[in-house]
């Protein structure tokens, strides 16, 4: 099963998810590893009354099995299904690579 697979199960099982977005950017970033690098978007109202920091944590303590090896990253857009409604610029883009030769 793909990395990306695995995160998907593992965050769907966790959370009830209204919307899931994976993309693996790997590409973008030095190093053979090409299953390293995630950016993923998770609409769901589980989040309701929680602070960034407690939706990252709950979503880190789901994939906590994968981070290190072989994940190296995992960008984490996590919103309410009322804040993605309202959100005008839904493509969140990735910060540059400012690690090895990229």
């Amino acid at each position: 099963m793909s990395i990306a697979k695995k995160i998907e199960e593992l965050v769907s099982q966790g959370l009830n998810c209204a919307e899931f977005y994976l993309e693996n950017e790997s590409q973008m970033h030095s190093g053979p590893a090409t299953e390293s690098h995630y950016k993923l978007i998770v609409v769901s109202d589980d989040f309701i009354g929680k602070r960034a920091v407690q939706r990252h944590q709950s979503v880190y303590k789901l994939v906590a099995d994968l981070m290190n090896n072989p994940i190296h990253a995992l960008a984490l857009h996590l919103f309410t299904t009322t804040e993605w409604a309202v959100k005008a610029d839904k493509q969140l883009l990735s910060p540059k690579c400012l690690g090895g030769s990229k």
